[in-house]
């Protein structure tokens, strides 16, 4: 039996400008530049200028006694009312928090593979399985579905029956493209289609081929000496053979700048800082960011229509609904960048005077333990304001650009209850590795004696985890012949 009750519930919403501002935020200045740009092809209301008056309320509309008289609210909401819909600011829908601005690079890295496909003599359905294919080969180069399953989404998605043979017949094809390597199942697979592709009349290609194909669970894990004993070689030969197989690339895909993946994209700093013996000066890049202005022929548009002395009918209507929307939103937008600029620099001159030490001379020993919190409790911000801040941005030093993220670390005590950073015993990590005899490296109990030595109390899993996220294996693969 269905029952009708009253509740109430509390639920915050965020305005358009709000969500404006939260996504401003989140991007970093490299992309900036492309996002006002697309925004003043989608509102002709908005324009680049060098004069910007932020603090005007109604910039170019009817003036504040005009506004007494005459009144577009009431005007729009008279017998004749229009559908709700065309009174709100459409720019920006839920669809866009899912929506990347396009860049406008070099050639994607599937896009060349298609434009090789196109070269290829195939028949159409061969042509279907194979874009298919290219589809599902992500970014370094690998297709890491198996053909059985590939076969399955072309039955069930796109209702194409096919074969594993026939799927394996055109991966072949694929499999010849440039880069050598693109489309391989596994790194086995990969490196062995470079090397297939050298010069066979070389003895050390002849042998890394070897290698890769009947010892690769061997080469992977450094078990030279079992590789020596099973061909019988000498370690020259195999020092030889392993210099080729490392002249391959393990990820075919990584040669290729593809617009949509952000590592290849060039760094370009959000701030920079200057030092001035001493002294610091923040200063935002803005070296490819306009300044804007609402646009006057849509301002003065808007105050002709309202001001229209004979009666006005639906048409005149409508067009100052869309008029005031466009201004709205122009104002909006240029708001929501003031925003974004003034809480870029609070966030920033608040690490600088957290780190002051730290930014004298790069010395990460000098880099206080800091989290997310503490600087949001120094701005006033939220922490998840902090986070996107942090998120993506860069800082242009004497010692060079470095992401905002990394200043960012826990906190570790010393055998003195001292508080040190995380990215201090990181750098002595480091330091130490890079000092190891390369014969005889470091294990991670060794690591942790010495730590703990110069005072750090760490656990040898710390240490494991701070290894792994420096990027360093583990010290039987750092092992050299």
């Amino acid at each position: 039996m269905l029952k009708q009750r009253l509740q109430q519930k509390l639920l915050q919403k965020l305005s358009p400008q709000q969500i404006q501002l939260i996504k401003l935020l989140e991007i970093p200045t490299i992309q900036l530049h492309q996002r006002i740009k697309k925004e003043i092809e989608e509102n002709p209301a908005l324009e680049e200028g060098a004069e910007v008056d932020f603090d005007k309320e109604d910039d170019g509309g009817p003036d504040e006694k005009e506004q007494d008289e005459f009144s577009i609210e009431e005007y729009l909401a008279d017998e004749d009312d229009m559908p709700s819909y065309k009174l709100r600011t459409s720019n920006y829908s839920k669809d866009d928090e899912h929506k990347e601005i396009p860049f406008s690079m070099g050639s994607s890295f599937h896009e060349n593979l298609k434009t090789q496909l196109g070269l290829q003599v195939l028949s159409d359905f061969e042509r279907k399985l194979a874009e298919y294919i290219i589809g599902n080969i992500d970014d370094d180069g690998y297709l890491r579905r198996d053909l059985e399953s590939i076969v399955d989404d072309l039955a069930f998605s796109l209702n194409i029956e096919t074969t594993e043979e026939a799927l394996k017949k055109i991966l072949d094809v694929i499999q010849e493209f440039d880069p050598p390597g693109v489309g391989a199942l596994n790194l086995q697979q990969c490196l062995l289609i470079q090397i297939k592709k050298r010069n066979h009349k070389n003895e050390h290609i002849v042998l890394a081929q070897q290698i890769l194909e009947n010892f690769f669970n061997e080469f992977t894990k450094k078990h030279y000496d079992k590789i020596i004993n099973r061909l019988d070689i000498t370690e020259d030969q195999l020092k030889d053979a392993l210099d080729e197989i490392l002249k391959l690339n393990p990820k075919p895909g990584g040669s290729y700048s593809d617009p949509r993946d952000q590592s290849s994209r060039p760094i370009s700093p959000d701030f920079i800082l200057e030092n001035h013996e001493g002294d610091f000066e923040i200063l935002l890049n803005e070296r490819n960011v306009p300044d804007l202005k609402v646009s006057k022929t849509y301002s003065e548009m808007l105050e002709a229509v309202a001001r229209k002395k004979e009666k006005r009918n639906r048409q005149d209507k409508e067009t100052i609904t869309f008029v005031k929307q466009k201004l709205d939103s122009a104002r909006w937008f240029i708001d929501a960048i003031r925003q974004r600029q003034n809480t870029l620099l609070l966030t920033m001159e608040a690490i600088l005077e957290y780190q002051t030490e730290y930014f004298m001379d790069g010395d990460e020993k000098k880099l206080r333990p800091m989290i997310l919190k503490d600087i949001a409790d120094v701005t006033g911000l939220d922490i998840s304001t902090i986070s996107r801040v942090a998120n993506s941005k860069y800082i242009q030093t004497d010692f060079g650009i470095l992401s905002l993220k990394s200043f960012f670390s826990e906190a570790m005590q010393t055998t003195d209850g001292e508080e040190v950073s995380a990215r201090e015993v990181k750098s002595i990590l480091e330091e130490a590795i890079a000092g190891e005899a390369k014969k005889k490296p470091l294990t991670d109990e060794k690591l942790t004696a010495l730590l703990q030595q110069k005072g750090y109390k760490i656990a040898r899993r710390t240490v494991a985890k701070y290894r792994e996220q420096l990027d360093i294996p583990v010290a039987r693969l750092r092992k050299e012949l």
